[in-house]
């Protein structure tokens, strides 16, 4: 046997077998996005489904982002088309209904779809709590940096975004998230205290 040639060889085949194991510690379902920490986009997208009381918006009514200010806003990207939409709708609907009337704001961005064919599926889905809006061209959604559906942003009450979920959304996860800012927005939506002379 030849030792030299043999050196060479593991030498060789040493950084093809560190890549190797570097690429199966990952996790490929794992996407890094730089906006976790940063100011969520902003967007003005119009409501094709308003929801359900208390949480409906007319039809045709604008949701800013920058309105949203001093509220947990959670933004869920989601199709008709989209197979595992399906298995976070009722979780995410029913989360809605939990948070009502606290400083958290839930809103579906349809995602590369038609409103038709979303009304169809919402209703299919037994309905939906919280309104979903069109996003025309899908630029809010490139905006936000989205691979796929479903993906869902945790928008803070100052509008940055804290954090992002590939994949249905469990709502443990959801529910962790927006009860760790939960303070931070009721803060925010608290009046300022009268200052005493």
């Amino acid at each position: 046997m030849n030792w030299k040639r043999a050196s060479i060889a593991v030498l060789a085949a040493a950084p093809l077998i560190a890549l190797f194991a570097y690429g199966f510690s990952r996790d490929p379902a794992a996407i890094p996005s730089p906006l976790p920490g940063h100011a969520a986009p902003e967007f003005a997208l119009t409501v094709f489904a308003p929801g359900e009381a208390p949480l409906s918006r007319p039809l045709g009514d604008t949701v800013h982002l920058a309105k949203l200010t001093g509220k947990v806003a959670v933004v869920n990207f989601w199709a008709s088309w989209c197979g595992p939409c399906r298995s976070e709708h009722a979780g995410l609907s029913e989360s809605a209904r939990e948070y009502a009337g606290k400083p958290v704001e839930f809103i579906g961005v349809l995602y590369n779809d038609g409103a038709a064919q979303a009304n169809q599926w919402i209703a299919e889905m037994g309905g939906q709590s919280y309104p979903a809006v069109m996003d025309p061209g899908a630029l809010t959604a490139i905006d936000y940096g989205v691979y796929g559906v479903p993906e869902t942003f945790i928008v803070d009450a100052t509008g940055r975004i804290a954090y992002k979920h590939v994949g249905p959304i469990p709502p443990s996860v959801l529910h962790q998230w927006i009860d760790s800012l939960m303070p931070n927005a009721r803060a925010a939506a608290a009046p300022p205290r009268a200052s005493v002379p």
